[in-house]
């Protein structure tokens, strides 16, 4: 018989050494058991620092031990799970200086702020003065100097109850009374220890960019964006947002619903019901403020534009106010900015070279104009329709408005002044619906409402639309990208904010969301993204969706909505 001469296969002992290697194709070689953060400090990344690896599909601390051999990606402070590293890590820091100066006051982070940072409260105690933030940023940078390490441990669940309850932190044991795991990983920074929801960075020495600045009766922590990571930008005013802040507090005081472990009590304790009814009245209640405003000016402001980022609930936000508006003998007529697309061969094109409708040079805004000024002019108009599948704009119906009519115009870009630039300010309302707070974990764990949207996107587009939580996911980081360019920055353009969250959604949109994420296959980007959103979303008891009102704006992404086929009664 011939001899074999296939490939020699034989017992060997293992090596001491891994090998990592790198996108790029380039390998490390190191000791078995060296941290990721070793491999990862011989790369050299001037553009963002290295905060974290994608490590064999998963999305590691630099502080993990490497075991064996492995493809890594760097995550630098220029993508989202770096960032949401480096912010998390902050935040931390912030808390430990925070509680050594002031050990009697209770801090809580809450809501994020579009130029970079989060908005910051106290209670216990009166607003910090502008020293006093300058010890505090002090202290933080003394440890950053230092490079203090962020140490990570685990301990029983118990052990941390108490801990909880014994530090005065009632919103963290609660939270916590409803953790099915038997252990909780927690961060220690000198004498300070929590659990944050996510990994860290393993020393105080990354984090460099920061700033405190005093805000209302709170102040900002600063930090960079990714487009920027390493400066942080200007600070605008935002009185508009934070007013909305603080009567997101208000509605949260009025359930007596804190934090999400208050809401998991409440919910064991058979509240359920009167948290929907209640959250979605104070929608309503407020939804006939906005139409009462709008009538107050409705002789001057005959176009109401409605602006907001993806899955804010825009659509289900807009036939409410029609329908308070109706109630107001007011008579809403949309129309759809889609319909004022240029010509396909006019439209801009992005980065990619794939056709970009977000962008405002995509819209035929010099007939928009046009057409809305005969429009509330009383004369009769032939508005344009949109063809998309010949990518051409063609004539639609007639149409001649009463003195009671009003037009609701919705687009992302409502908020911009450009795009009635020919119509006097006087003859436009503008509204900016968000998601713009959310219930927190606690204190320090703050819910992002960017995750709200993403969650409540998945629910829809696989009941609605047929796309995979997958195909969600990726696609997202584009949408992402267009809201920060074309809508973040003119928040505060609104004549009013309307903020869509509602503080069960969490528990109502877990069960529908979580078997649609375990779907996303592991070893794709994706999946990283979606091992993150069901880690937060086991934070969270669930609620029967039966319970929720069919014009809620919830119903708009988990189906069910009586609005669903509403269209407002235009007069001929």
């Amino acid at each position: 018989m011939a001899e074999d001469q296939g490939p020699q296969i034989q017992w060997v002992p293992p090596r001491e050494t891994i090998q990592v290697h790198l996108p790029d194709g380039r390998v490390l070689e190191g000791k078995r058991g060296s941290l990721l953060g070793s491999f990862m400090g011989m790369i050299e990344d001037e553009k963002a620092p290295i905060v974290g690896g994608i490590l064999n599909g998963e999305l590691r601390e630099l502080s993990y031990p490497v075991e064996k051999d492995a493809t890594v990606k760097p995550v630098t402070m220029a993508t989202a799970d770096g960032m949401r590293i480096y912010r998390r890590s902050l935040t931390f820091l912030l808390a430990a200086a925070f509680e050594e100066m002031f050990p009697d006051a209770r801090l809580t982070v809450d809501h994020s702020v579009s130029s970079g940072g989060y908005y910051c409260q106290l209670s216990h105690h009166s607003p910090l003065k502008p020293k006093e933030l300058k010890q505090i940023e002090a202290r933080m940078r003394q440890w950053v100097d230092a490079d203090e390490p962020i140490l990570k441990c685990q301990i029983p669940i118990e052990q941390a109850r108490k801990h909880y309850r014994d530090k005065g932190y009632p919103d963290k044991a609660r939270l916590l009374e409803h953790r099915k795991k038997p252990h909780l990983v927690v961060y220690k920074l000198g004498d300070f220890q929590d659990y944050h929801h996510g990994y860290m960075v393993p020393s105080a020495g990354f984090l460099r960019w920061f700033g405190l600045v005093p805000t209302g009766d709170g102040f900002t922590l600063r930090f960079p964006r990714r487009r920027e990571p390493m400066k942080l930008l200007p600070l605008p005013d935002y009185p508009k947002l934070l007013g909305t802040f603080r009567q997101y507090g208000d509605w949260l005081e009025t359930l007596g619903v804190a934090s999400v472990g208050a809401l998991n009590d409440a919910i064991v304790a058979g509240r359920a019901r009167e948290i929907i009814l209640v959250s979605d009245a104070l929608h309503e209640q407020h939804i006939a403020q906005i139409a009462a405003k709008i009538a107050d000016v409705h002789q001057s402001a005959r176009v109401v534009l409605v602006a907001g980022p993806s899955s804010s609930g825009k659509t289900t936000f807009s036939k409410r106010l029609s329908i308070q508006l109706l109630a107001l003998g007011l008579s809403p007529y949309p129309i759809a900015l889609d319909h004022f697309f240029v010509d396909r061969v006019n439209t801009p094109k992005d980065e990619q070279g794939e056709y970009d409708y977000e962008s405002l040079e995509a819209l035929d805004r010099e007939r928009l104009n046009h057409d809305l000024g005969r429009l509330i002019a009383g004369e009769r108009v032939r508005l344009p329709e949109y063809d998309f599948l010949s990518g051409q704009q063609i004539e639609g119906e007639e149409v001649k408005l009463s003195t009671d009519q009003i037009v609701i115009l919705e687009g992302i870009h409502g908020l911009n002044p450009e795009l009635l630039s020919q119509m006097p300010a006087a003859s436009t309302f503008r509204i900016y619906v968000s998601a713009m707070t959310q219930l927190n974990l606690d204190r320090y764990n703050r819910v992002s409402t960017t995750d709200t949207r993403l969650i409540r996107r998945i629910v829809r587009d696989a009941a609605r639309r047929g796309y995979s939580a997958r195909e969600t996911i990726r696609r997202w980081e584009s949408v992402r990208r267009g809201e920060k360019r074309y809508i973040f920055p003119y928040q505060e353009n609104a004549n009013v904010m309307f903020n869509s969250a509602l503080l069960y959604e969490g528990s109502a949109l877990a069960p529908l969301a979580e078997p649609l994420i375990r779907q996303v296959p592991h070893g794709t980007p994706e999946h990283v993204e979606a091992k993150r959103l069901l880690a937060f979303l086991e934070w969270f008891l669930p609620i029967d969706t039966d319970l929720i009102p069919d014009d809620s704006i919830l119903r708009e992404f988990i189906g069910g909505s009586i609005l669903h086929e509403f269209t407002p009664w235009q007069k001929a």
